[in-house]
């Protein structure tokens, strides 16, 4: 039973978040300045958008849901916009398909940002005046929507030139070292516990309701499992040995020819970065790897994944502090040594998968109006990750934090953490 009733419409205070906007607008445009003006163009695959389709659909969100409802007098930049940016919204009328993103050279990436202009323009002149509580929590979803983007931005890109021979460079950097820290485990008691979001600070809709879980005692891994850990399980014939793996996980290995995460090379030694072809960490967290093998290894260590109840309770009192966006690393680092007794890593460096299905909490309620299609309508045949990656904007993470992807995908900074029943 839900010790809360979710939220009707995005929380946020009356006053909208104006600097804010300028700053996630800024930071977004600043991830793309180390590209190539063809860059900008390609989907390398149907789960990656073209550069200039993030930045248009980030503004085309804006236009929808606040300035063309609710600002008097506003007329749309251009038509043909509505549809070719809008992604997944039926009630805000028909989409070009996600795989066609690609397929258009026009509008130019010129005229894209010109569209990125008029938009806030338009969105400075209309946060000048009061606003109420539900349009200034549009807007405020509006600015969290964006920082999700700058995040498939960085996804996005390094697929795309991954996909080049070359193996170009997107910003270059210096590793950082670490000899890492030994994997313990960290014992929790467990017992009836409260998760979710409260709603009384900003949240997504599918954090709501706050509501009390039972929870066995466990034990959860020190750190996220690390290069090296996971290439002892490669070498022990983790990739064919079919005991270890789910059914759909097997058939994946076998029809799409797995037999390392994602950006490893055949030599198990050196991995595709954003920093272009580096040698891989050791000590540094395994990434981009699907649910499948996420499940797999931890058959195989022995021990499960964690749900998303442990993986929040354990991180409730921990702050938002690691590895983020804003470091500029676009890579994660290994965990420190002696950092002490709290589990390291919780937030940031890789998003975590959990053994949990993505589904809505007692007392669920989507958001009022079009954005309710924002999180609700995929509650099925997902699973839930935490903790935030490398690529994530920090001010944008907190414990109840709930992200989500189908078990196959691999190209966004996934990572795991290991758990044991106690």
């Amino acid at each position: 039973m839900s010790t809360q009733t979710a939220s009707h419409a995005p929380s946020a205070p009356t006053t909208a978040p104006t600097e804010e906007y300028s700053l996630v607008r800024a930071a977004t445009e600043a991830l793309c300045q180390p590209l190539a003006i063809e860059d900008y163009v390609v989907q390398s695959m149907a789960d990656v958008s073209p550069i200039k389709w993030h930045l248009a659909h980030t503004s085309w969100f804006f236009e929808t849901f606040v300035l063309d409802p609710h600002m008097p007098g506003y007329r749309a930049y251009r038509g043909d916009f509505a549809q070719l940016f809008n992604s997944y919204y039926q009630g805000a009328g028909p989409a070009q398909r996600r795989v066609d993103r690609g397929l258009r050279s026009r509008p130019t990436v010129k005229e894209i940002y010109l569209y990125r202009r008029a938009v806030d323009d338009r969105m400075r002149e209309f946060m000048e005046q009061p606003l109420s509580a539900h349009i200034a929590g549009l807007i405020r979803l509006g600015v969290e929507h964006e920082q999700q983007h700058q995040e498939l931005i960085l996804t996005d890109i390094k697929h795309v030139l991954s996909c080049n021979p070359e193996l170009p460079v997107y910003k270059p950097g210096v590793d950082v070292e670490r000899s890492g820290a030994a994997l313990q485990s960290r014992r929790y008691p467990g017992g009836v516990l409260e998760i979710g979001s409260s709603g009384e600070s900003f949240c997504f809709d599918n954090e709501t309701a706050r509501h009390r879980v039972f929870i066995a005692p466990y034990r959860l891994g020190s750190r996220a499992v690390s290069n090296q850990e996971f290439g002892e399980f490669i070498r022990d014939g983790g990739y064919q040995r079919p005991t270890l793996w789910l059914s759909d996980g097997w058939t994946a290995v076998l029809s799409l020819g797995w037999s390392r995460p994602l950006y490893w090379q055949e030599d198990l030694q050196s991995e595709f970065t954003l920093r272009g072809l580096r040698p891989l960490q050791a000590h540094a967290p395994v990434v981009h790897i699907s649910y499948y093998e996420a499940e797999a290894y931890a058959r195989w260590a022995g021990a499960r994944l964690p749900t998303e109840a442990e993986w929040e309770t354990a991180a409730a009192t921990l702050p938002v502090a690691g590895n983020f966006l804003e470091g500029q690393q676009f890579q994660p680092l290994p965990a420190a040594v002696n950092a002490g007794s709290q589990p390291q890593q919780i937030f940031g460096d890789v998003w975590e998968w959990t053994q949990s299905a993505y589904a809505p909490y007692p007392g669920f309620r989507p958001f009022a109006g079009m954005v309710g299609e924002y999180n609700g309508k995929f509650m099925a045949n997902q699973f839930v990750l935490r903790g935030g990656s490398c690529a994530s904007p920090a001010k944008h993470l907190r414990a109840a934090y709930r992200n989500f992807f189908y078990p196959s995908a691999r190209w966004q900074f996934s990572g795991l953490r290991i758990a044991w029943d106690d």
